[in-house]
Order: structure tokens, then C-alpha cells, then sequence
């Protein structure tokens, strides 16, 4: 893994002094994040411990929390409120309930893999940080990027979710960075007025998720929660995330999430993906093969982040508990915590 031979490079490097050449800057880069240091030149101070937001170094912008009157004026530009998570992210879902799509037999609803997420986070210099995935049919692709890039939101990602989908749908990861959090959410909403999302609708209460889910639980080692007629299990990971110089607030655009639809009888449709650092993508991929996971994408979804991310999308179905045990040895590869 990479970070080992970094930290043997950083660690010569300050016996003799300051490092100089491309070896010493690809070891400062790369371990700034992970000992949660920051910024050019920023000497790296301890591990991260789970769940803080701590950069501590130079150059490095971290979030403050607020509450959600805080985004009133977000909600009100993309026509829907959305709710507050750990306290720093003002997250939307924009379910597409439009869209019918079959994934080997599988009718696939929003809360499976259907549904755009978009998040904002408020920085201590007063800028915000919008980051999310859009869900758009093949016919709505080209229009909503001409229209991201029409108000400056990025696309840092094209590509699928599912394997052998009917019809063709894709999901394109976006970034945008500005002191005007309405324009963000005003251009946001111009690039989902190119596809067919449908508007909000009332909250509804939907049966309770018919799974054994204290053994998923108990399988995975972790508490998850039911969510619009799905169970949901989410990881988080450990390092502080920078991404062109601002910490991400835990989890965010770093999660490993499992998603767990029950098809009757203990069994269960699942799609999710994991979160991991170069070193980690092989012994993932192998562990998940082992144990007859299917991998439908290997794709990273950032362009500026250190550590560098990976996400591999994944599909099963199975009797719930036994796709749990088969995805926990992936999971304990990686560096991650259980999301509270």
C-alpha cells in the first residue's frame, strides 16, 4: 500500500532534512490526508480519530455545522427541502420515480439505486461546497452536462451503477465550489430541469422492511435503518478526506453503503459500493468474487481528493443474511467505522 512506503520516505526525509524532487512531494501529498496535516508543505501531525473533522494544518478550509435554516434559500431554489446529517451537511434526494428500469429481472425502485443525492457543506471562510450524483437516463446525459456547465458545477465521474439495466441509465458525479450557495442550488436545479425527475412528493409511511435485518446486523457489524421500504447499511471512512484543500465532513463522498431490498421469503436485491485507497481495490475485489458478489463498476467519483478514492458498485441476489456475511470480509479490508 502506498502509504507505507510514504511514511518510510517521510520519515528519512526529516533525518536529512528537508526532501526536494518529485519523491518528496508525492510523499507530501499523499500523507497530508491520512495523518490529517494539510496544505503544501504542511508537516502531518497524528491519525484521525473515527468520525472527527479535524485538518490542523496549514492551507486546509475545515466545515462548520449549521442547521437547516440555515439552507432555507438552497431549499427554496431546487423546490424541496432537505435534512441536516452529523450536524454539517444539507442533504436533498431527488428519487426518480419516473423511471422504470429492470436490472436481471429486478425491477429497480428509487430508494434501490434511482434516486440523485446532492449535498452542501458551509466552510469557515463563508464558501460552500456542493458535491452529489445525478441519475439520468442515456436521452437526458448530454443535455444535463451542457447544462452543469453552463452554470460551473464539474462532473467528476460518468459511468453505471448496475449491470445488464433496461433501459439505459447512467449517473454523473458533480462538484461546484462558490460563496453564493443559491446559485449553486439555482444551477443544480437548471441540470435536473433537463431530465425527467418528478417534484416532490408527500412523505409517505411504507411497511415495515420484511428481513431478517438484526441478522444483517449481526453479519455486517453495524446498525443499520429502514428507508422508504429498504434497509440500508452504511460505513464511513476513517481518514479525513481533503479535497483541494478542504476537509470533507466524515462520509461525505467517501462512504461504503450496502442497500438491501427484500424480494420476499428472506431474500433480498442488494446494490451498493465501496470506499477504498489504492491498496485496498484488490484484496475488495478478490474477497467479493470469493464470495459470489457481482462487480458491476470499478471508477473513482473525485479529482482532487487525497487520500485517492476508489468505488467498486456492486449487485446481488440472495437470502439477505448471506449476502451480509459475503460482503463483511470486504469490509473489514477497508478502513472504515460503522455510520452512527
Amino acid at each position: 500500500m502506498i502509504i507505507r512506503v510514504v511514511n518510510e520516505d517521510r520519515q528519512q526525509g526529516t533525518q536529512a532534512g528537508a526532501t526536494t524532487g518529485r519523491r518528496g512531494l508525492l510523499a507530501a501529498v499523499a500523507l497530508a490526508p491520512v495523518l490529517a496535516g494539510a496544505g503544501a508543505g504542511a508537516t502531518a501531525a497524528r491519525a484521525e480519530p473515527s468520525g472527527g473533522v479535524r485538518a490542523g494544518g496549514r492551507g486546509v478550509t475545515d466545515p462548520v455545522p449549521t442547521t437547516i435554516e440555515d439552507w432555507k434559500g438552497v431549499a427554496e431554489a431546487l423546490g424541496r427541502r432537505g435534512d441536516m446529517r452529523r450536524g454539517v451537511i444539507y442533504h436533498t434526494a431527488f428519487p426518480r420515480g419516473d423511471l422504470h428500469v429492470v436490472c436481471h429481472g429486478i425491477t429497480i425502485t428509487p430508494a434501490l439505486a434511482l434516486s440523485s443525492h446532492v449535498a452542501f457543506v458551509r466552510y469557515t471562510d463563508g464558501s460552500t461546497l456542493l458535491m452529489g450524483d445525478l441519475v439520468v437516463a442515456e436521452d437526458e446525459l448530454q443535455q444535463v452536462s451542457s447544462a452543469l456547465h453552463a452554470h460551473g458545477i464539474a462532473q467528476t465521474a460518468i459511468h453505471k451503477h448496475l449491470l445488464a439495466q433496461e433501459p439505459d441509465v447512467w449517473w454523473t458525479h458533480i462538484h461546484a465550489h462558490g460563496h453564493d450557495p443559491v446559485a449553486l442550488a439555482r444551477g443544480l436545479r437548471a441540470a435536473l430541469g433537463r431530465t425527467g425527475t418528478p417534484p416532490a412528493e408527500p412523505p409517505t409511511s411504507p411497511p415495515p422492511v420484511d428481513l431478517d435485518t438484526a441478522g444483517i446486523d449481526a453479519a455486517l457489524g453495524v446498525k443499520g435503518f429502514e428507508e422508504d421500504g429498504i434497509y440500508k447499511c452504511l460505513f464511513i471512512r476513517r481518514e479525513t478526506i481533503i479535497d483541494d484543500h478542504r476537509a470533507l465532513p466524515p462520509g461525505m463522498g467517501s462512504t461504503s453503503g450496502f442497500i438491501f431490498r427484500p424480494l420476499g421469503g428472506g431474500r433480498a436485491a442488494v446494490h451498493g459500493d465501496f470506499a477504498m485507497v489504492a491498496g485496498e481495490v484488490q484484496a475488495v475485489l478478490t474477497t467479493l468474487r470469493r464470495g459470489g458478489i457481482s462487480l458491476a463498476t470499478l471508477h473513482s467519483h473525485h479529482l482532487m481528493e487525497e487520500p485517492r478514492l476508489f468505488f467498486v458498485h456492486v449487485w446481488a441476489v440472495d437470502d439477505a443474511v448471506s449476502i451480509a456475511r459475503a460482503l463483511r470480509p470486504a469490509v473489514t479490508a477497508t478502513n472504515v467505522t460503522p455510520s452512527g
